[in-house]
């Protein structure tokens, strides 16, 4: 069985959009592109390179395919096996593939997906995708999510917890905070929510 788990930056108020500069993400026109950079510290760094550098293949939306894909084949020295990894693309658009090992999910996304975790292999891992996120979340697909959640709000962008969110349960599995005031929560599915009184 292969774990699922979302990566992301994400503001206090819950945005996910565009995080790392110009150009990445300006739809609905969102101009704050790049706001994780001025957080981004030592120690930032050195969890996203131990996160980073577990087996892994990527399972990932049209567009943040296409933005990774633009990038990564040439700095591969920066993220060791992401050429090797599958990438997995979920897009009711046809595509054409350049980069190495990309495979795109095709028919029922949704069913691709549960094969996908009930097989072998690395576990999966989301970045970006934010649209794409709101099926997996919708679909209880979910099983880990490793938030870096910055100390800043931006009043407008796309959402992580969004249109697919649905009540569900989440165990903290490890935190810490940098220098900079972003705190790194990891959390795994746990089940269903439990409810109480105070009264």
């Amino acid at each position: 069985m292969r774990k699922l788990v979302v990566l992301t930056f994400i503001s206090l108020d819950g945005v996910i959009q565009a995080p790392g500069g110009e150009g990445e993400d300006p739809s609905g026109g969102f101009d704050l592109e790049g706001w994780t950079v001025p957080y981004f510290d030592k120690l930032l760094g050195n969890v996203m390179n131990k996160q980073m550098s577990k087996p892994f293949d990527l399972l990932l939306g049209r567009v943040t395919y296409e933005i990774f894909a633009s990038y990564w084949p040439e700095h591969a020295d920066e993220w060791p096996g992401i050429n090797e990894a599958t990438k997995y693309v979920a897009s009711h658009e046809p595509m054409e593939f350049t980069w190495e090992n990309s495979i795109q999910l095709e028919g029922n996304v949704v069913e691709e997906i549960k094969e996908l975790k009930a097989g072998d292999g690395p576990d999966l891992q989301v970045y970006g995708s934010g649209n794409f996120v709101q099926t997996l979340l919708a679909n209880d697909l979910v099983d880990e999510l490793w938030l870096k959640i910055f100390p800043i709000t931006l009043g407008k962008g796309k959402q992580l917890f969004g249109k697919g969110t649905i009540p569900a349960a989440f165990k903290l599995i490890e935190s810490k905070s940098s220098p900079s005031g972003v705190i790194i929560a990891s959390y795994k599915r746990d089940g269903e929510i439990k409810l109480g009184s105070f009264s």
